[in-house]
């Protein structure tokens, strides 16, 4: 039997963005632009592209502006109607009713905590998870992380993460896996270390934000503790099924931007608009000015 289809993604976006400060404590973090698009939107296109039909938002308070990004904003489009401008700009940020919906996680208890927030959507299918901090970028024309995965799901099923290779000097920062038999760019996952000592880590393939689950995992985090820092981690949940279910690693063949931190923030934002055709020469050209 094939398995069930991924139609669900679930974005845990409730974050403090405190390291952004004073930047986010009005916008959130998620709605910062990288070039004009914000980092959300990215992250919800690849899922679009993978096939994935229902936005799933797991928000704190004052983060409405996320849900209200993919809204329609009658005021903006009638004024830009009637002045003869384009509105195809904003076609990515329309949904069919239904396709978003907002969850709220009330206490911050961890990734864990906010993935079990959306149980009651997410029912009893298997569901992607989408970190937005960590922004995919595909090779020129390839295919984003999520559509890599979704294809590989089609063929063993089960639960997959995305991983990148670092070098090992790098592991101590990430989550790890333990790696079984490889083909291609799937790897089977055997176990997984959180921020492993470099010679402890038993590989230096790194878990990339990134997730297909299935539905199991919720009961797991229904009853599973506090881990490190005091939250319910993912990482505990999915360990445990290892070995109860299929479970595999899919190697990225692109680029990953880590938009969590200031510095990758930037990078993220110079390496989109120097691969863009309508500003790229210009943004160089500029970058070149201010090394000299």
């Amino acid at each position: 039997m094939s398995p069930k289809p991924i139609r669900k993604a679930v974005f845990p976006v409730a974050g403090l963005g405190t390291r952004f400060l004073p930047a986010t404590k009005v916008v959130p973090k998620e709605l910062l632009p990288v070039v004009d698009r914000p980092l959300i939107q990215y992250a919800v296109d690849e899922a679009r592209e993978a096939g994935i039909e229902q936005m799933i938002f797991v928000t704190g308070r004052g983060k409405t502006g996320i849900v209200e990004h993919f809204d329609i904003a009658f005021e903006l489009e009638q004024t830009m109607a009637e002045r003869g401008k384009d509105l195809s700009v904003l076609d990515c940020t329309r949904a069919t009713p239904g396709d978003i919906i907002a969850v709220r996680q009330q206490v911050p208890l961890g990734l864990g905590h906010a993935i079990w927030c959306a149980r009651a959507i997410v029912g009893d299918e298997p569901f992607a998870i989408f970190l937005p901090d960590e922004l995919m970028v595909a090779r020129e024309g390839g295919t984003g992380c999520m559509k890599q995965m979704v294809e590989a799901y089609s063929e063993v099923g089960g639960n997959l993460i995305s991983v990148l290779e670092v070098p090992m000097a790098q592991v101590s920062s990430y989550g790890v896996i333990d790696p079984g038999a490889s083909q291609g760019a799937l790897t089977e996952v055997r176990g997984l270390v959180e921020k492993p000592a470099q010679a402890d880590a038993p590989s230096n393939k790194i878990v990339s934000g990134r997730y297909i689950l299935q539905p199991e995992v919720m009961r797991v985090l229904e009853n599973q503790g506090k881990g490190a820092g005091g939250e319910i981690q993912l990482t505990d949940a999915m360990a445990k099924m290892i070995g109860q279910q299929p479970f595999h690693a899919v190697t990225f063949d692109g680029a990953r931007y880590d938009c969590g931190s200031k510095v990758g923030f930037v990078e993220a934002t110079l390496a989109i608009a120097l691969a863009r055709p309508d500003m790229g020469a210009e943004v160089r050209a500029i970058a070149l000015d201010l090394l000299k």
